[in-house]
């Protein structure tokens, strides 16, 4: 299969790097996803169903989602990949920057609330933030404040990854279901790495039966209509290692950044239940009970 031709998400400026891992892996789930597909297309009016590739970021869902793209395509069934990447409310460099605003704001009402919030934890505190060093835990030595203070701004990350505060579940509900129900072409949005990157393309669907959407959140409980979700699995450390090969967006060894990976694995783990295919990094496909003894030997 040409690498230079495949179909691939539609997040302007993405490529796809297909090593022979993500294609053992796509042969592996190739044939349960047919199987799993056919009574879903049956009950559907118009022959049509939903599929996520969803994980942790860089651990390969774009370029997994592209082999069974054009796989399906090939085989004869109409297909077209979706990158949930270009449905947060921001653009990458002021989500990243709301998430850090959601972290201080958070801490700091959490320390105040503590009683631990004094004049020289305040200015201490000041030059750990212009550090970028405030969410560290190395910092805390000695700190007994600054462990509050992270706890805290932890808590209230939590509640804005993945959440609809940050990621525009309701417009990919509604995508999803003008697919199902049969629409001709639909407007979906495109979201670069810039303020003036974002504007609509009308794609035609007249011949897809199968929409596949690769995102970290696929599987989130935050939007409908996922016939089959699938889960490539990766610990927040070989997540890191990914993220480490490519370095996107920079950062990618920083504390806060170890945060939201790990915060984002917790959601993926807890969605895990609902996944019709889970996938080990070996390219083992797992029951939900291997899974879950996987991930509590770490």
């Amino acid at each position: 299969m040409n690498t230079n031709t495949i179909m691939h998400g539609d997040m302007p400026g993405d490529k796809v790097e297909i090593n022979d891992s993500h294609r053992t892996k796509a042969a592996r789930i190739l044939p349960v996803l047919l199987e799993k597909l056919e009574p879903i297309r049956a009950a559907n009016p118009h022959g049509r169903a939903v599929v996520c590739v969803c994980g942790g970021s860089g651990v390969g869902k774009s370029e997994i989602a592209s082999l069974l793209g054009q796989a399906l395509q090939d085989g004869g069934l109409g297909c077209y990949v979706l990158s949930g990447d270009n449905y947060p409310h921001r653009i990458p460099a002021q989500n990243d920057a709301e998430r850090l605003r959601v972290f201080r704001c958070g801490a700091l009402k959490g320390l105040v609330g503590s009683g631990l919030y004094t004049e020289e934890v305040k200015n201490e505190l000041l030059d750990l933030q212009r550090q970028d060093v405030d969410c560290d835990p190395a910092q805390t030595a000695g700190r007994p404040w600054l462990e509050v203070y992270q706890r805290e701004g932890r808590k209230a990350l939590a509640g804005y990854l993945g959440s609809d505060k940050e990621q525009d579940f309701a417009q990919l509900s509604d995508i999803i279901s003008r697919f199902k129900n049969g629409a001709g072409s639909i407007y979906l949005k495109r979201m670069g790495r810039t303020p003036l990157d974002l504007w609509y393309d009308r794609v035609d669907f007249s011949d897809k039966k199968v929409l596949i959407i690769e995102w970290t959140h696929g599987n989130s409980d935050g939007f409908s209509g996922v016939d089959l979700p699938i889960l490539l699995n990766s610990t927040p450390q070989e997540t890191l290692e990914h993220r480490r090969s490519r370095n996107r967006d920079g950062g990618v060894d920083h504390p806060f950044t170890t945060m939201v990976l790990e915060i984002e694995q917790r959601l993926l783990e807890s969605a895990a239940h609902k996944a019709a295919i889970i996938v080990a990094k070996n390219g083992d496909l797992l029951t939900y009970g291997q899974y879950r003894e996987l991930m509590a030997r770490g």
